[in-house]
């Protein structure tokens, strides 16, 4: 279904569905031993999505669906992620860093499962029912973080600056912030609002980690649609092209960089180079070639 002006989602429809699919790659990953993630699987399980459940099981076979692209290279992708955004945080708390901020936490864990040094506060943002949904989750686990954690059910398109100073948020004290996978599901003047927002929050020694994807159209290119069709036969229902906001937007890297921050991105190629991985294009990772990871420190 196709977005619309305030809509909302739970983690089993519209957007939140894909952070469910992030999950549950990182339970892939997370059992090829790449990254530790133990929160991934209950949660994923509790959702219930079909798809994602039988393919946890056993029940779907990647390879069937692109050869190429099989359960090894799916956890490596995602690894690749996965480190990229716990570094941000973790070479942070390593500078001293105690505040972090999770936009659009969906089904992340690292309020649970990082090292946080004693005296760090975490903020969650996301829709009310998933912030509902994991926290209880988690509780009936008997999982607790291992951090301050404070899950504020805000919508980012509302006045979340607000919802984090309520909550003592310091704008005062440096802060580690992560957008991971946010960026391509806000409209162009929300995307650079965002950035306006923890530009404005942020004092001298923060941090930033997001994805740069120059061009949103590699979600519609031709094997993204080939491999969507494919997915549909094992009740795959994700339609990235109806979830993402398309049309021009400002370059993420500029936009820092002209507010002062200090900006390094690594190409998707480099980046699984330096993670011990084979970047194939020619497989369906391929149409993310011109994406990179982003980091940003404001001086």
């Amino acid at each position: 279904m196709a977005r619309t002006d305030n809509d909302t989602w739970d983690l089993a429809s519209s957007v939140g569905s894909t952070a469910t699919m992030v999950a549950a790659q990182r339970v892939l990953s997370t059992r090829e031993g790449l990254i530790d993630d133990p929160y991934a699987e209950p949660l994923v399980r509790a959702v219930g999505l079909d798809f994602f459940v039988r393919a946890l099981d056993g029940e779907i076979n990647l390879d069937e669906i692109d050869p190429r692209f099989n359960t090894r290279r799916a956890a490596e992708g995602m690894a690749v992620r996965t480190r990229h955004f716990d570094g941000l945080f973790t070479d942070a708390a390593r500078a001293g860093v105690r505040q972090a901020v999770i936009l659009a936490a969906g089904l992340d864990a690292r309020a649970y499962r990082l090292p946080w040094p004693t005296g760090t506060t975490v903020f969650e943002l996301d829709q009310p029912e998933v912030i509902a949904f994991k926290g209880r989750t988690l509780a009936e686990l008997g999982v607790e973080p291992t951090a301050e954690r404070r899950a504020l059910a805000v919508d980012l398109r509302d006045d979340w600056p607000k919802a984090l100073s309520d909550n003592g948020f310091n704008p005062s004290q440096p802060t580690a912030w992560i957008a991971e996978g946010l960026l391509i599901y806000l409209p162009p003047e929300a995307q650079d609002l965002l950035f306006d927002r923890i530009d404005e929050l942020s004092a001298p020694g923060s941090r930033l980690a997001c994805e740069h994807i120059p061009d949103v159209s590699m979600f519609a290119d031709e094997r993204a649609l080939e491999i969507a069709e494919r997915l549909k036969a094992y009740g795959h229902s994700i339609e990235m092209g109806e979830l993402i906001y398309h049309g021009d937007r400002n370059d993420v890297v500029d936009y820092l960089s002209d507010r002062g921050w200090d900006v390094t991105t690594q190409r998707m190629r480099d980046a699984y180079e330096a993670n011990g991985f084979t970047f194939d294009e020619e497989s369906t990772i391929g149409f993310f070639t011109d994406m990179a990871y982003l980091s940003a420190v404001k001086p």
